[in-house]
């Protein structure tokens, strides 16, 4: 795609749509099915992949855990101030405005609402602080922490997207096979995923593998330019180990079907797969940006939620199944009435 313009990617979803709790229990959300080569759609529930997978098919999750990420503090002088964590990074030394304070415990890259300045006392909690150390860009800061991260997090709230009102337990926002800690919102496909269904799957011959993805700005940041080409992704932490994808290349060779759960899980196989389909192992930032014209090296379907107007996920899988079905998938959604983003209903694209 030579050019291709961000109004292109907008739509009108009601906010009656918008989903604000999860659905119970979490396999019970509907199922939208796009077929990418013909555009024909079903719909179906979630509970109903034991009956649409095969054996033979490889379902890939992102293991990544989400962090309480979110805290409310305020300045010396009484103003409020709101610390997001995005992600961690090694401390700094020679600290210019310690004055008489510890060495700090923690530094993060943060997002910071409100005016701050640089070294600005921010109190979190009882005898919980944080200093702004550089600013980075924008609203992002190097920040220091002078407690551990145990402690941090403790008094750190779940990093819940804006479009929900309501407040959710962090357990209702982490996939039931979460475990590397890093993420700073949910690889949401997977949050429909439950224990019994996955044993159910892997008890019929589906393949399971793990790669990690810690979720951070770069899949969320707003794209800000009309020719999404002139986007610029922040990069994320992934990793494979050898093992994982040791079995992930023989099942590509002998033809296995490779369905990514999610667009972040979807990412890393693309970001470790070479030109010629191989799959690579290792850890590294990734900021790779798939928008249509994009030629997929190693992922054949998706299972994915609906996603934002105007964003990156939409470029995804609009590259995945082409813009024409899934501007047609989306209308049909929004017909029947699914619900949408991060506690919404999903689809799987194949």
């Amino acid at each position: 795609m030579a050019k291709a313009k961000l109004s292109d990617f907008d739509y009108h979803l009601p906010p009656g749509l918008i989903a604000q709790k999860p659905t119970s229990p979490r396999d019970a959300a509907r199922l939208l099915i796009l077929n990418k080569a013909t555009g024909d759609i079903s719909h179906r529930h979630f509970f109903d992949l034991q009956e649409i997978l095969t054996a033979g098919d490889v379902l890939v999750f992102n293991d990544s855990k989400v962090i309480p990420a979110r805290f409310l503090g305020k300045k010396e002088t009484g103003g409020k101030v709101e610390v997001f964590l995005l992600q961690k990074t090694k401390p700094i030394p020679a600290s210019p405005f310690k004055k008489g304070r510890k060495n700090p415990k923690n530094t993060w890259q943060c997002l910071i609402g409100g005016r701050i300045k640089i070294g600005q006392k921010i109190i979190l909690g009882e005898n919980i602080f944080a200093w702004p150390r550089n600013r980075l860009e924008d609203n992002i800061w190097l920040v220091e922490f002078n407690v551990d991260k145990k402690k941090l997090f403790a008094l750190g709230q779940t990093p819940l997207p804006p479009y929900i009102k309501t407040l959710a337990k962090l357990a209702d926002y982490q996939t039931v096979y979460a475990k590397s800690e890093g993420s700073v919102a949910a690889p949401t496909a997977g949050l429909h995923f439950t224990k019994r269904l996955m044993a159910k799957l892997k008890k019929q011959g589906v393949q399971i593998e793990f790669v990690t993805l810690h979720v951070g700005l770069g899949t969320f940041l707003p794209v800000k330019t009309e020719n999404i080409l002139e986007h610029k992704m922040h990069s994320e932490w992934a990793q494979i180990d050898a093992a994982t994808a040791k079995k992930m290349n023989q099942a590509k060779s002998q033809g296995k079907r490779i369905i990514a759960v999610g667009t972040t899980a979807l990412r890393v196989l693309e970001s470790f797969g070479d030109v010629s389909g191989y799959l690579r192992s290792g850890e590294k930032p990734t900021d790779i940006f798939i928008y249509p014209g994009y030629r997929f090296k190693f992922v054949d379907a998706l299972i994915t939620n609906f996603h934002l107007p105007k964003s990156t996920l939409l470029m995804l899988v609009a590259a995945l199944a082409g813009k024409k079905n899934i501007d047609f998938a989306y209308a049909q959604a929004i017909r029947k009435k699914y619900r949408f983003y991060s506690f919404g209903d999903g689809m799987l694209i194949e």
